[in-house]
């Protein structure tokens, strides 16, 4: 017998039919002998249509109001899926987040997971009930319900993993694992056994879908196995672990790209000691998250650099740098948008000398110009023109080797949107 949690996004409850689909899913394993605690969001688009519903009635709504309606789309979820495995026969019993004992920290949200007490988790499951709880979810110590942000969900399973101290985490998506990119973009992209936390959390917070970073971090700090598979087959997915077997020759496993990105220059600035401390720390403080920095060569004690921030923080950082402009002086700061991000990462790019050569000489043989790069032992990354991503993309996936040979694109570029 084992302890497995299993975690359904929206796409696979989204409607009576798949959560009919994930409760005899949840049966097979309880008619195994195993003990389940599954973690679902809300149903398709449930949380988006509560948003839009509260702009028709307050632009800026109280963020405790938020959490107080966000919440609701996994409580029906619950709800429904404990409802569908009563049909089949089985006990179910659900619980919000905070009945799960789940708390968090004080923040509306984006809450952090402070502490899991799964007491009531243990007693249904000794009772013989599969236990259904919502993601996304927790409550404060002094009771006031939170949620935990983007991928709250994901959070929440693995995290519940590693509190139950369950054998498996298995996170059900729409597609059969881990790819080595968007097997939307690249047809003969190839589905990886298995990946590495490292890996893993690079890529996604390069702009991987699949699996949102908080998690994979959760996952890498208490040691969970974790598996990403599809919750429409019965194919084996793709297992994150501290190690992984890589392939002879593959540094890369995988590429990501991230068209969330502007870049802002500031041209001009005095370049003395202490200027970058005062533009960068002026933005932290602001909550401006900084991604890529790049600084020119000084001219007449004059320098130039660069630096990348969401799409969403672009004005906010713009904002930052006018502000100081007495602390800071400058000639001028203009931005840029329609920008990709587009990374390669693998565990093997530290031993292998060539990999970025190769990477230039890909985005060369394409006749595009590179913006912006930066790089880590496991991760490379180059800044773009947006219009580019595909061909970019496509061209790294076969210089590196990580074409599948059954499907291997046949054709010339013009076939390839």
């Amino acid at each position: 017998m084992s302890l497995i949690v299993m975690k359904f996004g929206g796409s696979s409850v989204g409607s009576t039919e798949r959560m009919q689909r994930v409760a005899r899913r949840i049966a097979d394993y309880k008619e195994a002998g195993h003990k389940v605690v599954v973690v679902v969001s809300a149903m398709g688009d449930t949380t988006d249509d509560l948003i839009e519903q509260s702009k028709q009635l307050n632009a800026n709504p109280p963020a405790r109001e938020m959490d107080m309606l966000l919440t609701v789309g996994e409580q029906i979820s619950i709800a429904l899926l404990s409802m569908a495995i009563d049909a089949i026969g089985l006990k179910s019993k659900s619980f919000t987040g905070w009945q799960a004992g789940i708390q968090t920290e004080a923040v509306h949200g984006k809450a952090r997971i402070s502490d899991i007490q799964p007491d009531r988790i243990f007693s249904a499951l000794d009772n013989g009930f599969a236990v259904i709880v919502a993601g996304f979810q927790g409550a404060t110590e002094e009771g006031e319900i939170t949620t935990l942000g983007r991928g709250g969900s994901d959070t929440t399973a693995v995290a519940l993993a590693a509190a139950l101290k369950a054998d498996v985490c298995e996170i059900y998506t729409d597609v059969d694992g881990i790819y080595s990119t968007d097997p939307r973009v690249v047809k003969c992209a190839r589905k990886l056994d298995e990946i590495t936390y490292d890996e893993m959390l690079e890529l996604a917070n390069l702009g991987a879908a699949v699996l949102h970073p908080r998690a994979v971090e959760y996952a890498k700090n208490y040691n969970v196995n974790l598996v990403v598979r599809s919750s429409f087959t019965q194919n084996e997915g793709t297992s994150v672990k501290e190690t992984a077997v890589m392939e002879q020759g593959n540094a890369v496993r995988g590429i990501a790209f991230d068209k969330n990105v502007a870049r802002i220059s500031i041209l001009g600035v005095e370049d003395i000691p202490g200027v970058l401390a005062k533009v960068f720390g002026a933005l932290a403080s602001s909550g401006v998250d900084v991604d890529i920095i790049v600084q020119s060569g000084t001219q007449d004690g004059r320098a130039d650099f660069a630096f990348t921030v969401t799409l969403t923080d672009k004005d906010k950082a713009i904002a930052v740098v006018e502000r100081i402009r007495g602390e800071v002086p400058y000639r001028e700061v203009t931005s840029e948008e329609n920008l990709v991000k587009v990374s390669i990462v693998g565990a093997g790019m530290v031993s292998n000398p060539g990999v970025a050569a190769k990477m230039f000489a890909a985005i060369y043989e394409q006749g595009i110009s590179i913006k912006l790069v930066t790089t880590s032992e496991i991760r490379l990354s180059v800044v773009i023109s947006e219009e580019h991503t595909h061909d970019v993309v496509r061209a790294l996936h076969t210089a590196y080797d990580l074409d599948t040979a059954e499907q291997a694109f046949v054709g010339g570029p013009q076939d390839r949107r």
